[in-house]
């Protein structure tokens, strides 16, 4: 996920950015409620983290200065976007680190494409068994 965050100001009545003394506090918990992430970024930033655990997360975006907030009259805007899957991949970083051809390159992106069909693929199978454990119970009663 990125993130970046602004402040508002009262003078000019908008959102400007943010300072760089503002940070924020990103924790992530698995459906069973178990912290995958927790880690204190800046004002804005990047942050990653690998699910073991199908199902829906919780993203939780806190400011560490609550004093600022209310200097700025109360009102915190953060911008948030997601990105999942091998969509998070920066591939053309990728290549230079490794020194990939192109042909290797493209080859990297098929195995990861791949490899995200498979997960897909096993969260459908895990999804259509917790529906069919749903009928059949459903069905007894």
């Amino acid at each position: 996920g990125n993130y970046r965050t602004q402040l508002w100001d009262k003078q000019s009545e908008s959102f400007l950015p943010s300072t760089p003394g503002l940070g924020m506090h990103v924790e992530v918990k698995d459906p069973d409620g178990k912290v995958v992430l927790s880690r204190q970024y800046g004002s804005e930033g990047r942050f990653t983290f690998t699910s073991h655990t199908p199902g829906e997360h919780q993203i939780c975006l806190h400011s560490n200065s609550t004093r600022m907030a209310l200097f700025a009259g109360g009102k915190l805007r953060v911008h948030l976007d997601i990105q999942v899957g091998e969509h998070t991949n920066n591939y053309p970083e990728i290549a230079a680190k490794d020194k990939l051809t192109e042909l290797q390159l493209r080859a990297r992106q098929l195995l990861d494409q791949v490899e995200q069909i498979q997960k897909e693929q096993n969260y459908q199978r895990y999804r259509e068994e917790r529906f069919r454990m749903t009928s059949e119970s459903t069905n007894q009663r």
